[in-house]
């Protein structure tokens, strides 16, 4: 299971951390996975295009973290409509995928 979990200061987003594989197939034809993978590196590369500083990130074999988020307008709605998506693609999948926030 990929399991999300959001951090929050104050009200708004200041880091994301994705860690686990889906496990709905095989590594390679999992499309939980290519879902996730591809909301993941569409909305990091917009922001970061956007503005470099915006945020870091690493991964670490399965662990992907997402931290230093700025607390900007677009920065915070790109993040937020990332969390949206990744929160749908939940409710369909809800054995693979499971999203909380750490408040």
């Amino acid at each position: 299971m990929i399991h999300i979990k959001i951090q929050k200061k104050e009200d708004y987003l200041s880091g994301i951390k994705l860690k686990g594989h889906a496990l709905y197939d095989d590594y390679g034809k999992d499309i939980v996975c290519a879902g996730v993978s591809a909301i993941l590196t569409t909305t990091v590369n917009g922001v970061l295009k956007v503005n470099k500083n915006a945020c870091h990130y690493k991964q670490e074999k399965d662990i992907f973290t997402i931290y230093d988020i700025q607390n900007d307008s677009l920065t915070q709605i790109l993040m937020q409509n990332m969390i949206d998506l990744l929160k749908q693609l939940a409710n369909n999948y809800p054995k693979n995928i499971k999203v909380e926030s750490e408040e």
